[in-house]
């Protein structure tokens, strides 16, 4: 199944559309082709060299303080993998228990979400004027952000929309300012408690009718997060000042859909305390191998292994073009890669196919 960007059709309504491209791949070359799609960078965002640079600079910093300490990123998509949505919305999820679940009620439930999904955006996000200005992730723009104190800024006085140049670039990375501090606060500092009380019900009621699968991606999630050697969770910038421990797990999001609907996701299928804001990409207008090369840079150290967790064709070609294990999550039930099912000892298997077993090595060390 392959990820798609969603598109307001009305109030309260987005529509998936899915990608459909016929793929070309040759393997342990530096050729990638995609018929009609080109894994670089587009010329819009080009103008990303001074915010990658950062994100370099951060890497360094990596690289230097962890020279003896192991770190997994573990790079996650979302849809149909930490969450169900989509599968809810087009009934394939209900389908595949052949008559046992109610088809309709997993529809309404889909609903239900995108709604909320949508009205978070719009109403906390802005939303409704940034939804054509997609980018790659939350610091894409940070050269253009001059500091200024945001705390009595009129955002709907401000102008911003067409010509699309330095100047809105900068308003537009103000908007991402404010969207990445009301992800760090969460959402009982938007929400009213009637809401929180509405928002938690949902949850519940989704993880009901999916047997556990939104609670049990969340606990993998932290258990991935902690793992077994490590005292701490990495921050956004993937630079931990704590003592240093044997090792030490990230997790990444990399999503097909727009940014921010994909942040607004986080939040409410609650994955925030484990993917920081700064470490989720939108691949919708880059691709994935481009995001995967992007974290590849950013983790750049001999001492650090990546593995990737998804449901589809994209994630899985391109984490094989960078020769980092793919576990494949498969929705339907009785199988063992979803939710629950998956286990930190399959992810260690695959790992281990690939980077080799640590703990062997230092033994014969």
């Amino acid at each position: 199944m392959c990820g798609g960007k969603c598109y307001r059709t009305g109030p309260n309504k987005m529509v998936f559309f899915t990608l459909q491209c016929p793929v070309s791949f040759v393997y342990g070359t530096d050729k990638f082709s995609v018929k009609g799609y080109i894994p670089a960078a587009s010329a819009d965002f080009q103008d990303m060299g001074e915010s990658t640079s950062i994100t370099e600079q951060r890497a360094k910093g990596l690289a230097e303080n962890s020279l003896d300490q192991k770190i997994n990123v573990y790079i996650w998509d979302m849809d149909e993998t930490l969450i169900l949505l989509k599968s809810l919305l087009n009934e394939t999820y209900a389908e595949a228990f052949n008559g046992s679940k109610n088809v309709q009620e997993g529809v309404k439930i889909g609903k239900m979400w995108e709604k909320l999904i949508l009205d978070l955006c719009d109403n906390h996000f802005y939303y409704e004027e940034i939804e054509n200005y997609n980018k790659p992730f939350l610091s894409s723009l940070s050269q253009y952000d001059d500091g200024q104190d945001l705390s009595s800024y009129d955002f709907k006085q401000d102008g911003f929309g067409p010509p699309y140049d330095d100047v809105n670039k900068r308003k537009l990375a103000y908007r991402h300012r404010v969207i990445a501090d009301k992800y760090k606060l969460g959402l009982n500092s938007i929400f009213d408690q009637e809401m929180i009380k509405n928002w938690d019900d949902m949850y519940t009621m989704t993880d009901k009718y999916t047997d556990g699968w939104l609670s049990s991606a969340r606990t993998f999630l932290e258990e991935c997060s902690a793992g077994k050697e490590e005292a701490s969770v990495a921050p956004a910038d993937g630079i931990d000042d704590s003592v240093a421990t044997k090792s030490q797990n990230i997790n990444i999001l990399v999503t097909s859909g727009s940014l921010i609907p994909s942040l607004a996701k986080c939040l409410l299928f609650r994955l925030d305390n484990m993917i920081a804001h700064g470490n989720v990409y939108s691949s919708w207008d880059v691709g994935k191998l481009h995001c995967f090369q992007w974290i590849k840079e950013r983790f750049n150290s001999p001492n650090v292994r990546f593995c990737v967790i998804g449901d589809g064709w994209e994630e899985c070609e391109a984490a094989e073009f960078m020769r980092w294990p793919f576990i494949k999550i498969d929705p339907r039930p009785g199988c063992s890669h979803r939710f629950p099912g998956l286990t930190l000892r399959t992810v260690g298997f695959y790992l281990s196919v690939v980077y080799g077993n640590p703990d062997l090595e230092e033994d014969k060390e």
